[in-house]
């Protein structure tokens, strides 16, 4: 047979890929060629990814500094012969240990005999000095010069412990978003009713979600320390995001971190020990540790000896402010270990909260709380909420003051350390110019709001107070005032005003019946008009109370919840002595 001529052979086109393929690659110039453009290729792809690694790292740098710029109110760091390394875990709510379950079950009167959590973790942060009020700092209250520490410093040599700060540059109005994460720790007559009622209009007039106590109580359990099942619809779900915490409890970091994004803003208020031991004398003077003592001197001079840290309610008489915080409030100034208590307090405050505020500045403070949340001034006007009369209101001699300052050591020292931060923050922050500036136009925002809404301008006795939802729960000695609208107000100024002026009590009912109205049906009370105002305020909050109490049996007392944050002896001995109060 004859084979067809070899140019036709050459000339063929393949019969297959493949077979091109073959007769292509099989050309060794070609196959260099190949080699090459893969080179050229690798290295070019090599290059690209460098380059793109190199403008990563630098761009992450550049929003690192822009993050610390615009987290002007960042918790600050800690100077430690720890290391840099202990501090960064410390400060991280999210890698907090968790309580174990024998120091957790423990009720709350019992727990001073345990470090709490937070004065664990703050051991690793002790502070090389004190930081003290420079002259001019101190409140203008009319107390006693001796509240005070003196010039010539000899109350430096006792405070040998301390935190310093470091306060950061606040950002530009262009960069500042309003911050709508927000926890503040209610402590206890420290003018914080104010403060919760400036957080319940701003959520409440942007629909935001507050994480409210769990069966439509007035406080988070308090004085249990805090665990995330005691906010309503955190265990079912029905809520998916919470904006604002704001009832009191004691406080635990760790639990508080469940409930709360990671972006949130801690603060809280301080109030000076001796003006706020006057008036917890006189607001829970039916607690078993005043009941039998006619006077506060009296009970300073020899009444606390007999004193029951033990006993119900009872902690409030000591060291109060340490232990809304979350730490242990069973100490003098004869403590031996003071100094080092004071230190793990301050640390553990220090980490936990970006901003601690002072009651006797209040509008100060709330020139810097505003400026930190980048809220506007109408955001933070406010008139006094839970104010006492001044008849009921006792001025103390500087022998009493010295005693309360002994008694409730810690509580000064605290107080010492975070007025000093304050005012560095408002000089390193704001400035003392630009704070007189804004605490005036905050002053003529208030006088027109009292112009426009109250009648008289003014607050009035419980008595005087017309609208019997509007008045004030009264408790103890004290008489808290209320105010009264002005008539004629048209509907949208109505309810602004009304807000304003709306106590704790009414104001935590009306939030529980918008975010859960079926709940809320359940336990809405039923206030006749024709009762008196305290009559009706007093009956709400004793069914409130049993309430309460009911709840905890039934959570506590179950098999199932015996390894919850709180004890199984939750009953009262007391009836007076209630323990849902504002």
């Amino acid at each position: 047979m004859l084979s067809p001529p070899r140019r036709w052979i050459r000339d063929k086109h393949p019969s297959s890929f493949i077979a091109f393929m073959r007769r292509w690659l099989c050309n060794r110039r070609q196959s260099l060629w190949i080699l090459l453009v893969l080179l050229v290729v690798c290295i070019a792809i090599q290059t690209f990814v460098a380059r793109q690694a190199r403008n990563d790292k630098l761009t992450f740098s550049v929003n690192k500094e822009f993050s610390t710029l615009e987290k002007g109110w960042a918790v600050p760091q800690y100077e430690s012969t720890v290391g840099a390394k202990q501090d960064m875990r410390a400060s991280d709510p999210h890698q907090n240990k968790e309580p174990s379950n024998a120091s957790s079950n423990r009720r709350a009167d019992k727990m001073p005999d345990v470090p709490a959590e937070s004065e664990t973790e703050a051991e690793s942060v002790l502070p090389d000095h004190l930081l003290l009020p420079e002259p001019g700092n101190q409140p203008s209250m009319g107390l006693p010069e001796s509240l005070f520490p003196d010039n010539d410093g000899k109350d430096v040599n006792r405070l040998s412990y301390g935190i310093p700060i470091q306060t950061h540059v606040n950002v530009t109005k262009s960069s500042c978003n309003p911050k709508t994460h927000v926890v503040f720790l209610k402590t206890h007559k420290t003018a914080s009713s104010t403060i919760l009622n400036i957080l319940y209009r701003y959520g409440d007039s942007r629909n935001l979600t507050f994480a409210l106590p769990l069966n439509k109580h007035s406080q988070l359990f308090y004085p249990f320390f805090f665990a995330s099942h005691f906010v309503e619809g955190f265990r079912s779900h029905r809520l998916t995001e919470f904006h604002i915490m704001c009832n009191h409890m004691r406080f635990r970091k760790s639990e508080v971190a469940k409930v709360m994004p990671r972006d949130t803003f801690y603060f809280s208020i301080l109030r000076h020990p001796v003006a706020m031991m006057e008036s917890i004398f006189m607001y829970f003077k039916s607690i078993p540790a005043f009941q039998k003592t006619p006077s506060l001197d009296s009970f300073l001079d020899g009444s606390w000896k007999n004193f029951n840290f033990s006993v119900n309610n009872n902690h409030y008489a000591h060291n109060i402010l340490a232990f809304d915080f979350g730490y242990d409030n069973n100490v003098t100034a004869g403590t031996e270990d003071l100094e080092k208590r004071v230190a793990v307090t301050i640390g553990g405050i220090e980490r936990d909260f970006s901003l601690v505020l002072i009651s006797e500045y209040f509008e100060e403070s709330m020139i810097l709380l505003r400026r930190a949340l980048c809220w506007s001034l109408e955001d933070v006007a406010s008139f006094r909420l839970n104010s006492r009369s001044e008849k009921t209101r006792r001025s103390l001699s500087p022998e009493t003051a010295e005693k309360i300052k002994q008694w409730n050591a810690l509580d000064w020292r605290l107080y010492l350390h975070f007025n000093t931060t304050f005012w560095q923050k408002v000089d390193t922050l704001i400035g003392r110019e630009n704070m007189k500036r804004e605490v005036s136009e905050l002053r003529e925002i208030q006088a027109k709001l009292a112009n426009t809404c109250l009648k008289d301008g003014r607050p009035v006795d419980p008595s005087q107070v017309k609208d019997v939802e509007l008045k004030p729960f009264q408790y103890g000695a004290a008489v808290i005032q209320g105010y009264n609208l002005n008539p004629n107000l048209d509907r949208d100024t109505k309810t602004k005003c009304q807000r304003l002026i709306t106590p704790e009590l009414q104001y935590t009912d009306h939030l529980y019946f918008k975010q859960f109205p079926d709940r809320a049906a359940k336990y809405r009370p039923a206030l006749k008009r024709t009762n008196s105002g305290r009559t009706a305020v007093m009956g709400m909050m004793r069914k409130r109370v049993a309430r309460h109490r009911q709840t905890i049996r039934k959570m506590y007392t179950h098999p199932k919840h015996q390894k919850s944050s709180i004890g199984t002896e939750t009953t009262h001995k007391d009836d007076d002595n209630e323990a849902d109060m504002p």
